[in-house]
């Protein structure tokens, strides 16, 4: 008897399996890490601010100190209610947008836009009082200087906040912002969200800590 004979036969090769599905990765578009990345250095940035606020806080060898200039809190406490509510706002126009809803977007849009400009608006009276009432100006003191910087670059970007909201405002209402090109506003959305958190931690320095040394 051969050798061949007394090797058992292999079985025949079944079909090669298929490889498991390869999922696909999950990943930010570029558009949200340029917006991310961004408003990283914007925290970096105001930090830097915050920080030079509180470090020459109370330093001053002349006045007016942050207690004689805020003397009340009333226009403060409106400013800060029409910007944390434009959040809810915005909010609420992305939410319509989703629902492909183009006119409830507008409106809480354009109500938005409205919130934003109120603060602004509230911050020119504030300023002119420091400035005619108290004499305050960016070069009067330690607090002048700080302040003006602090809450300026604020305005600063709440105004460019404004300019991008009404930009595309005027795109929705002709019918070129929908669902499906909503990364613009995403992205403002998000920023705006950004610039309502600072106010909140510009509103506990400027307005709560300092006012009250």
């Amino acid at each position: 008897m051969s050798e061949a004979s007394l090797t058992p036969a292999l079985p025949a090769p079944g079909p090669a399996e298929a490889p498991p599905p390869v999922k696909a990765e999950r990943t930010l578009p570029p558009a949200q890490w340029g917006m991310i990345a961004f408003l990283v250095s914007e925290v970096a940035f105001f930090s830097t601010l915050v920080m030079a606020y509180l470090t020459l806080m109370g330093k001053d060898t002349v006045g007016p100190t942050p207690r004689e200039a805020i003397e009340s809190m009333n226009l403060v406490v409106l400013m800060t209610i029409c910007l944390l509510s434009s959040s809810a706002t915005i909010h609420m126009a992305e939410k319509a947008l989703h629902a492909g809803n183009q006119a409830g977007f507008c409106l809480w849009w354009a109500l938005t836009i409205l919130l934003g400009v109120l603060f602004l608006g509230g911050t020119a009276i504030e300023w002119r009082e420091f400035i005619v009432k108290h004499h305050l100006t960016i070069s009067r003191n330690l607090f002048g200087t700080s302040y003006y910087t602090l809450v300026g670059f604020h305005a600063a970007h709440v105004t460019g906040g404004v300019v991008a909201m009404s930009i595309l405002l005027g795109l929705a209402l002709g019918r070129e912002v929908t669902v499906r090109n909503q990364t613009g506003v995403q992205m403002v959305a998000w920023y705006w969200h950004f610039v309502d958190v600072v106010w909140v931690v510009v509103f506990t320095v400027v307005y709560l800590v300092s006012r009250n040394l």
